[in-house]
């Protein structure tokens, strides 16, 4: 059994690769997942499983500390996933899960956008310049290498100004933007990882033809897009079991405006070819990336496959 840093898996993937390793899994019978919760808001510690049958079994063992952001030395998440073969039970490796997840999550984001977005995408709008925003950026620019410009746009515009900073850096044609309603306007790609918890986003703002993805919303009490965005769109999400237990679907589902049958895919329909992403340029679409274990599982198996090349 081995150990793999975070530099490791970073020297292991890329998003082309990983984006494709999580579609070819995806079309694969869909992993059993469970998620286990102890403590307290203030001091959790959860741990969420995946079976992959006849190939890997994996936990991601986390912990949620959110006092740690006011020290500022310690993430408020910290995790480490635990890989074995589903063959003969050998625990293969312990994985950096921090890393772990921030490539996941954005490539759950960005085969979603692969679906689900326009082609012809130019303009990408991220919404909050927390961690995971970069990660975001560049995922979606993979998945839509049409994307030409990036609009960045944060409660504090001082933090949105240092994420365009950070992406100019990288050679992204990026720029941070005051008015968040004229962002989302002209925007083809709307992404937003917040932990808001009241919907920043509208409906009515969403030109035609708009793909909406939101990352930021992970329980029921953080929300990013209102009811009129659900109304308006055709509606995915990335795992069905997953996605109901988030405020972002389960709230329009309770009050009526979101029924069963609106949710028209996950990404194992998608990936299956079932049903048409798109009836015509002009639809919204919407995307809900809720995770799960079965992403943290797709991804370590990639990292411990290359790794093991």
């Amino acid at each position: 059994m081995r150990f793999i840093g975070k530099d490791e898996i970073a020297r292991a993937l890329t998003f082309p690769r990983l984006i494709a390793a999580l579609e070819e899994a995806h079309r694969r019978p869909k992993i059993e997942i469970r998620d286990t919760m102890l403590g307290t808001p203030a001091q959790c510690y959860y741990v969420r499983s995946a079976v992959d049958r006849g190939r890997t079994f994996a936990s991601k063992l986390i912990t949620s500390f959110p006092a740690n952001l006011a020290g500022g030395a310690l993430p408020a998440v910290q995790a480490v996933v635990v890989l074995f073969d589903a063959r003969d039970g050998r625990p293969l490796a312990v994985l950096d899960g921090t890393e772990i997840t921030a490539w996941r999550t954005a490539a759950d984001s960005a085969l979603g956008a692969k679906y689900l977005a326009r082609d012809d995408s130019h303009t990408l709008l991220v919404v909050g310049a927390g961690a995971m925003a970069s990660w975001l950026v560049r995922a979606h620019r993979c998945a839509r290498p049409s994307i030409a410009r990036v609009l960045c746009w944060n409660r504090s515009e001082a933090r949105a100004a240092q994420l365009a900073e950070a992406l100019s850096a990288e050679a992204v044609a990026a720029e941070a933007v005051p008015d968040l309603e004229a962002a989302v306007r002209v925007a083809d790609i709307v992404t937003s990882c917040t932990r808001a918890h009241s919907p920043l986003l509208r409906g009515d703002w969403l030109k035609p033809g708009t793909h909406l993805d939101l990352v930021g919303g992970y329980d029921l009490d953080t929300r990013e897009a209102d009811d009129a965005c659900v109304r308006v769109a055709r509606v995915y999400v990335d795992r069905r079991e997953t996605a109901k237990d988030v405020a972002d679907i389960a709230r329009p589902l309770e009050e009526g405006v979101l029924r069963e049958g609106d949710i028209l895919g996950d990404l194992y329909d998608l990936c299956a070819g079932r049903p048409p992403p798109r009836r015509s340029p002009a639809d919204i679409t919407f995307f809900k990336n809720a995770g799960g274990a079965h992403l943290d599982l797709m991804t370590a198996e990639l990292v411990f496959s290359v790794l093991n090349q």
